[in-house]
């Protein structure tokens, strides 16, 4: 593990950046995690994305947030990076000191803010656990019941609530879930604005603070609790976002990310790699955009 160059400030300025586009009530259950975590952010901002109903419910729920409202390109397709980024720059704007990232559908734990903040020291990329929530009951979720519904992603590291795992492996880092503090954020540079729609900008990301001699780290007491919304898997409605971002993310690093997406696409017969042009393609029955 790369030694921190020095800790931030003895109290930071915390913000906790979501970024939403419908998903109102799982924004609305993630601001109340919000307003009872042991250690409340000091600014919550929150990117909306071409949806005025999420930022009425982010300004006048507790706490308030801070909303910085995005355009969605006529493509129709999301601009996360983008997106993650401006939630940075309004939140270093504020002052902020630590940043932590969560996905609209995670719901932080009690202690997770305070966990990740604590644990924050610049040359850090702090990934905490994310597990997958079945169906809300009637009625939806309750904050208190949720460690008892959550299992562990199989695919990521579970490290205890005191432990932390170093050098973790960039491919497996993702944006669900995730703080770092201010300078390792300007050090790395934000997310690659190349990548819209769905898939590569996280591997993306990861690369780049490799790159720049930050430490990937699993940190345990830091659960997030992603609600329930329907999947595909493989994600067959964004094979041409993850076909184009991954034709981006080979041009940038020179290997193909999502591979197991790929390969599954491959096996239904949507995708071929085309071995002379060294490229995944669609089969003529999926040509698209």
């Amino acid at each position: 593990m790369n030694r921190p160059d020095h800790t931030p400030t003895a109290a930071p300025h915390v913000a906790v950046i979501t970024l939403v586009a419908g998903r109102h009530r799982h924004l609305a259950l993630q601001q109340t995690a919000l307003s009872r975590s042991d250690r409340r952010p000091d600014t919550y901002v929150v990117v909306t994305m071409d949806d005025a109903i999420a930022a009425a419910i982010a300004a006048r729920g507790s706490p308030a947030a801070t909303v910085v409202p995005m355009a969605v390109p006529r493509s129709g397709r999301f601009p996360l990076a983008a997106a993650r980024n401006a939630g940075a720059r309004r939140a270093l704007a504020l002052g902020a000191d630590v940043l932590v990232f969560l996905d609209v559908d995670c719901v932080p734990g009690p202690q997770s803010v305070g966990r990740y903040t604590e644990a924050a020291v610049n040359g850090v990329l702090l990934c905490g656990t994310v597990t997958y929530l079945p169906p809300p009951p009637v009625g939806g979720y309750r904050l208190a019941g949720l460690p008892e519904l959550a299992d562990p992603h199989p695919g990521r590291p579970v490290p205890r609530p005191d432990q932390l795992l170093t050098g973790g492996d960039p491919d497996l880092f993702w944006s669900l879930s995730f703080t770092l503090t201010a300078s390792t954020w300007r050090r790395i540079g934000g997310f690659c604005e190349e990548y819209t729609g769905y898939g590569g900008e996280d591997t993306d990301f990861a690369c780049l603070a490799h790159r720049a001699g930050v430490d990937l780290c699993w940190l345990g007491g830091a659960p997030a609790y992603h609600q329930h919304h329907p999947v595909e898997d493989p994600p067959v409605r964004h094979l041409h976002d993850i076909l184009r971002n991954g034709a981006l993310f080979h041009r940038r690093w020179g290997r193909w990310p999502m591979e197991g997406w790929l390969h599954a696409f491959a096996d239904l017969g949507l995708v071929r790699f085309d071995t002379a042009a060294g490229a995944w393609t669609a089969t003529p029955s999926t040509a698209g955009p």
